[in-house]
C-alpha cells in the first residue's frame, strides 16, 4: 500500500467533503451537513492514523531535494500545515461538542474559525504529498 498516496486521497477526500458541507449548511439541509462533516471527520482520522504510521514506523522523513526559492516556499507551507493541523484537532472537536450539545450560535462561532484552518491543512496536505512524492527530483550526488 502507497500510505503517502493514501493520506492525499484522504486529504483530497476532506476537502471535498468540507465543501459540501458548507454547502448543505448554507443550503439550510442541516441533516447533509452533519452526515457530510462526520465523514470529514472520518476521512481526517483516518489520514491523522495512516500519517503517523508512516511516520513513525516506515519512514520518518522525505527530504525536499529543490532549492532556492522553491524550497523555501515548501518549507514555509509546511510550516504552516503543521502548526495549523495541530490547532485544527482541538478547534474539529470543540466544534463538534457544541454541534452534539445543540449549541448553535457557538457551534457556528466556532465553525467560522474552524472551516477555513480545516480546508487550509486539507488543501496544504495533497500539496505537500505533491511537492514530496510527484515534484521532488532525486537529491543529487
Amino acid at each position: 500500500m502507497n500510505l503517502p498516496l493514501t493520506n492525499a486521497i484522504l486529504n483530497g477526500t476532506t476537502v471535498v467533503l468540507l465543501l459540501a458541507g458548507l454547502a448543505a449548511i448554507k443550503s439550510g439541509n442541516r441533516k447533509q451537513h452533519e452526515r457530510l462533516m462526520y465523514s470529514a471527520m472520518a476521512t481526517s482520522a483516518a489520514f491523522l492514523g495512516c500519517y503517523l504510521y508512516y511516520h513513525f514506523v516506515i519512514q520518518l522523513t522525505v527530504p525536499f531535494n529543490r532549492v532556492g526559492p522553491l524550497k523555501t516556499a515548501y518549507l514555509v507551507m509546511l510550516a504552516s500545515h503543521v502548526l495549523l493541523a495541530m490547532v485544527n484537532v482541538p478547534l474539529v472537536l470543540r466544534t463538534l461538542f457544541l454541534a452534539r450539545r445543540e449549541r448553535w450560535e457557538q457551534h457556528k462561532r466556532w465553525a467560522k474559525l474552524t472551516m477555513p484552518i480545516w480546508l487550509y491543512v486539507s488543501v496544504t496536505g495533497v500539496l505537500v504529498y505533491l511537492c514530496l512524492y510527484v515534484w521532488n527530483p532525486p537529491a543529487a550526488a
